[in-house]
Formats: structure tokens, C-alpha cells, sequence
């Protein structure tokens, strides 16, 4: 199972510097997809339709704002739109297959955290997301379903998850609430970071996200945004990683992980 993630930073700029040809290109089981900042009638046919695949979005209300989407090459179960609270889900930031056996309950996720950055009210909006997904994804163990919860997370972990970590402690992406949160999502949800599972102590190279300003790209001056997290029996199945920087697409680079793993 080879499982791609994504922020597009606009799904037709994306698409218009090659991505969905890339994408045809990768033999990946799944694309997950970020910031569509689309509608659906809005949607290239390559984008909405691309061939081979089966495809569904979760779009905001919002015109040319947030929205995510999964590629799946296998038919799922269903997907489900939203996960359940009425702010967020309005803001388009949520979509899961399901694939749903007599012997495994599997679900892919693709996910958009908030950004804080922009000020208190949307910083105050990102602690309100990060509660209610917490008890989201608790429940998702609670029913005993295995999955990969995967896209931009809008947090940088660790240290080593971003390059200028000591003048970013008071800056949204790397807040200690934001930090700890992660941290007790992984410990008490018993869940993998498995870009770290695989790659413990790599620095510079794990870098998924770069500002738009200075030369944050031509100098390396990035961050650790997008993650796959995945419950223990998944993540036990990686055996490789991968940033793909060799073409930009938006101001994030694609992440995949493969796993040994049949869908």
C-alpha cells in the first residue's frame, strides 16, 4: 500500500504545474489531497475525474478556501464527509475511505488542521479543532478501526521538525499547546508518527512546508507540516519514505510512505 500526501495550495495552481500528471505517474493505492480552494463545480475534469482512480471530496462553504480530497485506485466501503462537528466540517477539512472487510475495518483519512497564523481568533479556532479531534480520532480507536490519518497538520512536532525552531516558540505551527498536543495524541491514542518511526533523527531533509517570503525555499528554511499517523499494526508495516522536492507544485512538497501492506 503506497499512500501519497499532499497540500496543493489550490488544486487548478497545481494542477497547471503538472501534479495530476505526476500523480498518474507514482503507482500510489491513495492520493490525499489539501487546500483545494475549490467548489466542486470549480474542479478541472483531470482534477475531479483523473482516470484509474475513484475519488471524493469534502469542499468548504467558504468560496476558494481550505477543502480536502482522497484518490483511491481500489473502490472503498464509503466515504464519509466531515467528522462531525458543524464549525469545521463547514470548512471543508476532513474526508476518510473506509475499507471495511469481515476481518479488518481500515479507514484512510485526509485531513487540513486550521492555521493559526493569522491572529487570536483563528489561533483560538485551532485549540478549539485540536479538541474535538482528539475525542474524534479516540473514538476511531474505540471502535477498533485500524487507519492512516494523513495531511498537513499545521504543527511541527518536534525540534528537529523545523530549521529556525528557536525563534518560532511563539508562533503558531510550533506553540508548546500545539507541541503537547501532539505529543499526548501519539502517547495516550497510542498512535505513530511514521515519517519518525522510519526516519528518527533526520533534520533538514524531513522539511515538507516553506514560506513564500525571503528565500525560506532556496535556503532550506523549512518546516515539518504534512505527517502520516498511523495506529501501531499499520505503522509496524512501513518500510520507506519519501519528500519529493524535485518539482514544486504549491508552497508544500508531497509525502509518501509505503507499506507492506494489501489494501
Amino acid at each position: 500500500m503506497k499512500i501519497i500526501t499532499a497540500n496543493l495550495n489550490g488544486c487548478r495552481s497545481a494542477a497547471s504545474k503538472g501534479f495530476m500528471e505526476w500523480m498518474a505517474e507514482q503507482d500510489a493505492d491513495l492520493i490525499c489531497v489539501q487546500e483545494l480552494k475549490a467548489h466542486a463545480c470549480d474542479l478541472p475534469v483531470e482534477v475531479a475525474s483523473p482516470k484509474g482512480f475513484h475519488c471524493h471530496f469534502h469542499h468548504a462553504q467558504k468560496k476558494g478556501y481550505s477543502g480536502v480530497g482522497i484518490y483511491t485506485r481500489r473502490e472503498p466501503s464509503h466515504f464519509v464527509s466531515g467528522f462531525g462537528c458543524e464549525e469545521f466540517d463547514a470548512e471543508g477539512r476532513y474526508v476518510e475511505a473506509r475499507f471495511d472487510t469481515s476481518v479488518r475495518k481500515l479507514s484512510v483519512i485526509s485531513a487540513y488542521f486550521p492555521s493559526g497564523s493569522s491572529g487570536e481568533e483563528r489561533q483560538a479556532a485551532k485549540f478549539r479543532f485540536l479538541a474535538v479531534f482528539f475525542e474524534h480520532l479516540k473514538e476511531l480507536r474505540a471502535q477498533g478501526r485500524e487507519f492512516v490519518m494523513v495531511g498537513d497538520l499545521n504543527i511541527a512536532h518536534q525540534a528537529i521538525d523545523l530549521k529556525n525552531w528557536r525563534g518560532n516558540q511563539k508562533n503558531s505551527g510550533f506553540l508548546p499547546e500545539e507541541r503537547e498536543w501532539f505529543s499526548r495524541m501519539v502517547k495516550d491514542l497510542e498512535l505513530v508518527d511514521v515519517y519518525r518511526h522510519l526516519h528518527p533523527d533526520t533534520t533538514d531533509e524531513c522539511y515538507t512546508w516553506w514560506s513564500n517570503r525571503g528565500q525560506a525555499w532556496a535556503k532550506n528554511v523549512g518546516w515539518r507540516l504534512d505527517y502520516q499517523i498511523a495506529t501501531p499494526e499499520i505503522a509496524k508495516a512501513a518500510r520507506g519514505a519519501a519528500i519529493h522536492k524535485a518539482t514544486r507544485f504549491s508552497d508544500h512538497a508531497p509525502l509518501t510512505i509505503e507499506y507492506d501492506l494489501a489494501l
